[in-house]
């Protein structure tokens, strides 16, 4: 198996395994309930040959490295060319032009491989698909956030759980929906998308930029539910960074707090930063813990044994996290499908 070690007769990761979507014995537990485990920049070519093989890996979380390219007014998909794609996504129209169309496509063409995916597996589990604006938004040359919900909207139609979707008609903000723990369980989020929005690392080196990714989409919401509107939204942004206690409180307004109930930041720093990490299960908040491999004892980055990953997820589902994240990549059958119940 590619990109992990494979020990079949693990116990541990038999165990946790056993955990994973499918078990018809067990009650199927809410989104907010459950740790599963994610590939960072799942778009590298180096970790899968197609952005499709990412999505077989039964991974529960995978990154897109985002630039909004205001050049050509397209949706770049790159670690670090912001005017060009590099990526091992095809724009696959249909399933059976998955695994050997040409790559690099912007981020339309990922969302077609999704599209495509979606319809040979209608019952997957829920993916959470983060998606890091390397640079930010580009609203003066459309590609705002308005622009980015079209797009997702008209690739992926109802395959996509949104924020309208949590509220449920019922709660006027996200963090009232998730205080009341109203997350869909993962039964009901088979076949779905959810989309986690974070700034990316040239957006928060820019001096020039003080309206980050976050921020923006933040406001977007707050105006969207205002005007009524809130059902066209189709991403969560999240709150980055480990930090202790409620860190909306010093980094947004009054005013668009309430709409973040996402939180992502390094695992080594929620589990050894002295942080109550109980504050993000008690709210029911979905709570991403990267570089999962670096706490201690530390694992390898891309080739631990599947025991090893297995620990470490239920390590981190002790701490609280909703999803834990490294340059694991492996062909499935694998251990990045497990599921464990969290903490």
């Amino acid at each position: 198996m590619r990109g992990m070690r494979r020990l079949a007769a693990s116990a541990a990761a038999a165990a946790v395994l056993a955990m994973a979507p499918g078990n018809a014995h067990a009650a199927s537990p809410k989104f907010s309930a459950t740790t599963a485990i994610g590939t960072h920049n799942a778009y590298e070519k180096a970790k899968y040959p197609y952005f499709a093989r990412a999505l077989d890996s039964g991974a529960a979380l995978l990154e897109l490295d985002v630039y909004a390219d205001g050049l050509s007014r397209r949706w770049r998909v790159s670690h670090s060319n912001p005017l060009g794609n590099d990526n091992n996504c095809e724009a696959a129209k249909t399933p059976d032009e998955l695994y050997g169309k040409s790559r690099d496509q912007d981020l339309g063409g990922c969302l077609d491989d999704m599209a495509a995916w979606n319809r040979l597996h209608p019952d997957h589990p829920p993916i959470v698909v983060k998606v890091e604006l390397k640079a930010g938004f580009n609203d003066t040359r459309g590609l705002g956030p308005d622009e980015f919900d079209t797009l997702v909207r008209q690739k992926l139609g109802g395959s996509v759980y949104t924020p309208a979707d949590l509220l449920g008609g019922t709660y006027p903000t996200l963090d009232a929906a998730a205080r009341a723990d109203a997350w869909a369980t993962r039964d009901a989020l088979k076949g779905k998308f959810v989309f986690e929005l974070i700034p990316g690392t040239v957006e928060q080196s820019n001096p020039f930029d003080g309206y980050w990714t976050d921020e923006e989409y933040g406001d977007h919401l707050r105006d969207l539910q205002a005007a009524g509107n809130v059902a066209t939204a189709q991403a969560f942004p999240a709150v980055l960074g480990a930090a202790g206690g409620d860190p909306r409180t010093s980094r947004y307004d009054a005013s668009i707090r309430p709409w973040f109930v996402f939180f992502d930041g390094d695992a080594a720093a929620y589990t050894g930063g002295g942080y109550d990490t109980s504050f993000y299960s008690a709210n029911h908040y979905i709570l991403i813990m990267t570089a999962a491999h670096s706490v201690s004892p530390a694992i390898s980055a891309t080739d631990p044994t599947d025991a090893e990953v297995a620990s470490r997820l239920a390590l981190l589902a002790g701490n609280h996290a909703s999803l834990i994240t490294s340059d694991w990549s492996a062909e499935p059958p694998s251990v990045l499908g497990a599921v464990t119940n969290r903490s």
